[in-house]
C-alpha cells in the first residue's frame, strides 16, 4: 500500500532552506549548502534560502513568510535545535504547526544514536510539522546531522509528504 502512495508522490518539490545561526554567512554555511545540494541532486528546486539569527520572532516570521509563499511547498531548517540558551528554533516553529509529525524527531534521534553520535542524540530536538499546508523539517545544524536527516528521512519522504498534505486541497 505504501508503494501505491509513493507512486503519486511529487517528483520535484519547491523548497525553501533556512539556516539558523548567529555566526554563519552564505560563504561559511556548510550545512545549508549541503542541504541544498542534496535537494537539487534529487531534482527538487530551491526557491528561497536565508540565514537568520537565533531569534524566536525572526525565525517565526521567516517560516511564516516562506510557508505563505505559493512558490514554496517545503521549508527545511537547520540549526537551533539543541539545548543551549540560544537554541530557540523549536520554541519558534512548534507553535506554528497545525499538525506535528513526531515520528520525524523520534526516528532522527534513533538513527543519530545508532549511526552517528550515540547517547548525545538525546540532546537533539529535531522536529517536523505542517505550517500553512507546507511540510517543515527542523534539523540540527551540523553537517553530520543534515546528511543523516536528508539521506535517511527527508529525501525518501519529501514528495510523499507534500502529496499527502495537499491531496485534499486540490
Amino acid at each position: 500500500m505504501l508503494e501505491n502512495h509513493r507512486q503519486h508522490a511529487k517528483h520535484s518539490v519547491k523548497c525553501a532552506v533556512i539556516t539558523v545561526s548567529d555566526t554563519r554567512t552564505k560563504e561559511t554555511d556548510k550545512s545549508g549548502k549541503l542541504m541544498m545540494e542534496f535537494l537539487e541532486k534529487e531534482g527538487h528546486e530551491i526557491r528561497q534560502y536565508e540565514i537568520i539569527p537565533d531569534e524566536k520572532i525572526i525565525i517565526q516570521e521567516t517560516v511564516k513568510g516562506m510557508a505563505a509563499n505559493s512558490d514554496v511547498e517545503a521549508v527545511l531548517i537547520n540549526g537551533g535545535t539543541g539545548i543551549s540558551y540560544r537554541d530557540v528554533t523549536i520554541e519558534a516553529v512548534q507553535p506554528l504547526f497545525s499538525k506535528e509529525i513526531p515520528g520525524f524527531g523520534e526516528l532522527f534521534r534513533m538513527l543519530s544514536y545508532q549511526l552517528d553520535i550515540g547517547s548525545a542524540s538525546m540532546l537533539s530536538r529535531a522536529t517536523s510539522g505542517v505550517v500553512n499546508n507546507r511540510i517543515v523539517f527542523s534539523t540540527p545544524g551540523s553537517r553530520g546531522a543534515v546528511k543523516l536527516a536528508m539521506e535517511k528521512l527527508i529525501l525518501p519522504e519529501l514528495g510523499h509528504a507534500v502529496r499527502e498534505i495537499t491531496k485534499d486541497l486540490e
